[in-house]
C-alpha cells in the first residue's frame, strides 16, 4: 500500500510512505503462512506479486512538481 499524493490537474501520483500487508494465502511465496519449504518448486503457488495498492491521502488540485519544472524551462 503506497501513501501519497495525488494531483488532479495532471493526474499524477507522488508516494509518501509505503506499508506492507500480507495476504496471508497458504499457496502465496510472499506470505508467512506459505505451507511449502523455502525452495518451493509448486506450480500451483503463486509466485508474482500484485502492483501495489495507491492511496491518495492528500489530493491537491494543482499540476505536480516534474510538471511544473518542466514547463519551467
Amino acid at each position: 500500500i503506497i501513501d501519497g499524493r495525488y494531483h488532479t490537474e495532471c493526474s499524477h501520483f507522488i508516494a509518501m510512505s509505503t506499508k506492507f500487508q500480507d495476504c496471508l494465502r497458504p499457496n502465496c511465496l510472499f506470505s508467512v503462512r506459505h505451507v511449502h519449504p523455502t525452495a518451493c518448486r509448486s506450480q500451483s503457488c503463486i509466485r508474482l506479486m500484485a502492483l501495489p495498492i495507491k492511496n491518495p491521502i492528500r489530493i491537491s488540485p494543482s499540476e505536480c512538481w516534474r510538471l511544473y519544472l518542466k514547463e519551467k524551462r
